[in-house]
């Protein structure tokens, strides 16, 4: 959306006499990104009500009943529907009648702010969840596609062009790029919504990386290791509990991803010198 902002604050220089305006203030056009309340409604009640970009609800929702363990595969939803208010969004989803155990099991009963992974657990034990530990596959990415994964990424964020505001999650494949992107205000969101984008397109996550525009924090590698994915890779660095994490749940971690280099934090051997081969 659009916005009219009162003032464009002018530039400056600073001279050996003191600061002079080299602009006048004036009247500007900014587009920024939309935020509204999403309620997760699984057969019939609200687990989680998230701020989020109103975009992509069904790969969200996917998404988040994946990360969080409700299901374990996406069949595993009977029906989704998105219902929207005025006040915000339902993502409404009806699940097999065996998979109630879990829902009770990952109760969320509070509001989620926006960025926030773990907001509306209701116990330590809940936020110190185990989380499966990734197999290791033939999957390799060659050192020059980790070097180039995070300005890959940035061909694929239309609204943080328009807005300069959003995080994006990729999903890289060797060989083949980006192959599917997410942007949302929240990092954990971004997240949320490209692993349901991948379950909802049969693409495996085994088979490829998770990019990130943000730092790496333990909300992240629980949901990659929920997922499948074994490689994760971002701008920025990992929290300490995260990549203790990810270390034990057998994930490769490559922060500091940009300008050209990265660091490697855990399981290296997935990168290498050479080549990818297609997956």
């Amino acid at each position: 959306m659009i916005y009219d902002v009162a003032y464009s604050a002018p530039g400056q220089t600073h001279g050996l006499t003191g600061v002079t305006a080299v602009d006048r203030a004036r009247p500007i056009h900014r587009t920024l990104p939309e935020e509204v309340p999403v309620a997760m409604v699984f057969n019939g009640t609200t687990q989680a009500v998230m701020m989020a970009t109103p975009a992509d609800i069904a790969d969200f929702a996917y998404g988040f009943a994946l990360g969080e363990g409700v299901v374990t595969a996406p069949g595993e939803i009977e029906s989704f529907e998105t219902v929207p208010h005025a006040d915000g969004i339902e993502a409404r989803m009806w699940l097999h009648t065996d998979r109630a155990d879990a829902l009770a099991a990952r109760r969320r009963v509070m509001a989620g702010p926006v960025g926030c992974g773990l907001c509306g657990i209701d116990s330590l034990e809940q936020a110190n969840r185990d989380v499966p530990h990734v197999p290791d596959s033939p999957m390799r990415l060659a050192r020059a596609e980790v070097n180039g994964a995070t300005e890959a990424l940035r061909a694929h964020q239309p609204l943080h062009d328009q807005t300069r505001a959003t995080h994006a999650a990729g999903f890289l494949m060797p060989g083949q790029g980006i192959v599917a992107a997410r942007e949302d205000v929240g990092r954990h969101n971004a997240l949320d919504k490209l692993i349901g984008a991948l379950a909802r397109q049969g693409i495996d996550p085994a088979s490829g990386a998770v990019v990130m525009t943000s730092r790496l924090s333990v909300e992240l590698v629980q949901k990659s290791a929920m997922a499948g994915c074994p490689v994760m890779i971002a701008v920025s660095a990992p929290t300490a509990y995260a990549l203790k994490l990810a270390d034990n749940a057998g994930i490769t971690i490559a922060a500091f991803a940009r300008g050209g280099r990265f660091d490697v934090y855990s399981h290296p051997h997935r990168i290498n010198d050479e080549v990818s081969d297609v997956a």
